[in-house]
């Protein structure tokens, strides 16, 4: 099999014939009808390789690298100069060294076309004015800067040091404007600023983070993962079937899609909420590892999430008090158009929108600039670790579901188990940030704490005989619990609330649906919310 190419330049992957999912046709249109763009998506989705892309096509054009590609027969533009700029190689922390390292770039590139004495220049605008003013009439550069907000995320929490960056910065993007130099300009981020420099005033630099036609430029359709790594999708099959690639069937091979798309699918960067894409990162990490560890599990796979640490904008949302959780269960986090598309500086941004643009969230709606615009986390990848933070919110301390003795309560426990589980959880809630005070709020807590834990659970879930929405279905691949939960305010009617959560089961058929040979365990249980209690007072499985 062909290596899956993890660089991010394609000089490396063709040379280390490795695979390249065709992006060009993409490319060759954003650069037929625009001059000057901006995109912005989440960190390691393939902005800089499509950066390196543009490059190589203006730099050395389509031979060799390009061959086999939409964009071979089809590229006729000239060659030019590449500019390239990454920000995530200058200084976060020192605005001293940004200003000298981004001036060195910049005259190091200067001196190709014998500009001397720009590197003596402690202001990188006023180096980019000299260095675009001493080029020779008629020549024309392409300008390509990576991750131009590395330095402003990296310090959304020091006002301070996040200003003196900003006043840096909105000089130098300031140069660019209508300047007859540049053949293309290509700007990427993780987040869109509208009120700050590079959308200032006057500015002729396009937006297409959230164009249609460029929606699936960056990220993986479904189509492209079966087109490229055919051989990859066979071998994941095979070894959790334990049979050979070569006996893998079409049927299961669409099987392992659904649930790869379940888990690292659904980015929307489309404005009519229509094309879908899958994290490149997670993607290639999942099917690179594969040979590896001779398995296939998706529960333990949380590359993209977990590739970014925890960095202070994750931080910040799972603190805020304005953080509904029920809205980021259901995926209806809501936003205003003026808000969603014209946020301003970073600390003063809307903290749904930031999450959006950095990839936790991501668009459930079109965006209508009448009415509002739905946000929520693109796929299980996300929401498992969203929860996983999000617990260190609602719990004092970690329950884990597993016994000295390795023994996976959840999967194997019995009713008596699970619900010393649940009530030793429900002892270490932070009542005053997050008080238990409606069975919302309960489904929700049991929710968040199963999903941290990877379990595929399911709330309000309509059953195929559309006869009533079960609380909590949790499915694993030997069983399957249904948990229909009561809640009283002061345990008086405890009994009452118990036999009705055992008719509702029995009547509505919980759970029964495709089964498929799982152990079905249902259970009927009552929290009691009374001060001295706080706990499931009264259970019962249901037969």
């Amino acid at each position: 099999m062909k290596k899956i190419a993890l660089s991010e330049h394609i000089e490396i992957i063709y040379e280390d014939d490795s695979i390249y999912v065709d992006k060009t046709e993409y490319i060759y249109h954003l650069i037929k009808h625009h001059e000057r763009v901006f995109y912005c998506r989440p960190r390691r989705f393939g902005k800089s390789l499509t950066l390196n892309i543009i490059g190589t096509l203006f730099e050395k054009g389509v031979d060799p690298y390009f061959k086999g590609t939409w964009i071979y027969d089809k590229w006729q533009e000239d060659r030019y100069p590449i500019l390239r700029l990454s920000f995530l190689h200058f200084s976060i922390t020192d605005v001293d060294k940004f200003r000298r390292y981004l001036c060195y770039d910049l005259a190091r590139f200067g001196r190709m076309f014998g500009i001397e004495h720009l590197d003596e220049e402690q202001d990188p605008a006023l180096c980019l004015r000299k260095l675009l003013s001493a080029l020779p009439h008629g020549q024309q550069i392409v300008v390509l800067i990576d991750e131009y907000d590395c330095q402003l995320t990296a310090n959304i929490s020091k006002v301070d040091l996040y200003a003196q960056f900003i006043a840096v910065i909105s000089d130098f993007y300031a140069e660019f404007t209508g300047n007859k130099h540049i053949r293309f300009l290509a700007v990427t981020g993780v987040t869109r600023l509208k009120s700050d420099f590079i959308f200032s005033e006057g500015t002729d630099i396009e937006d297409v983070s959230y164009d249609h036609a460029y929606a699936r430029m960056i990220g993986f359709t479904r189509t492209e993962i079966k087109k490229y790594y055919p051989d990859y999708l066979k071998l994941a099959v095979g070894f959790e079937q334990h049979k050979e690639p070569a006996a893998v069937t079409d049927k299961e091979t669409e099987n392992l899609l659904d649930r790869m798309t379940e888990y690292y699918a659904g980015y929307c960067f489309d404005e009519r909420c229509e094309q879908k894409v899958f994290s490149t990162w997670s993607v290639k990490e999942f099917l690179h590892g594969l040979e590896g560890n001779k398995s296939t599990e998706f529960e333990s796979y949380h590359f993209w999430f977990e590739s970014g640490g925890r960095p202070a904008i994750l931080t910040n949302y799972v603190a805020s008090p304005e953080l509904k959780v029920q809205d980021l269960l259901a995926s209806a986090v809501e936003s205003s158009y003026d808000v969603f598309m014209n946020p301003p500086s970073l600390p003063f941004m809307d903290l749904n929108v930031l999450m959006c643009q950095t990839g936790y969230l991501t668009l459930k709606s079109e965006i209508n600039m009448h009415g509002s615009i739905r946000l929520g986390p693109p796929n299980k990848e996300v929401s498992f670790g969203l929860a996983r933070c999000l617990c260190s919110r609602f719990f004092t301390s970690q329950i884990d579901i597993f016994t000295h003795e390795n023994f996976n309560l959840l999967e194997n426990g019995n009713a008596g188990e699970l619900i010393d589980l649940f009530n030793n959880l429900f002892a270490l809630v932070d009542h005053d940030n997050y008080p238990i005070d409606s069975e919302a709020a309960l489904k929700t807590l049991v929710q968040f704490y199963l999903l941290a834990w990877g379990t595929d659970v399911r709330t309000e879930q309509h059953n195929s005989k559309d006869k009533g929405r079960s609380d909590l279905i949790v499915n694993f691949q030997k069983r399957r619990m249904v948990i229909e939960l009561k809640f009283s305010p002061d345990g008086k009617n405890s009994e009452v609330l118990l036999q009705e959560a055992i008719n509702l089961i029995e009547d509505k058929e919980y759970g029964t649906e495709n089964l498929l040979g799982r152990e079905l365990l249902k259970i009927a249980c009552v929290f009691d919310a009374a001060e001295d209690h706080r706990k499931i007072t009264v259970f019962k499985t249901v037969v």
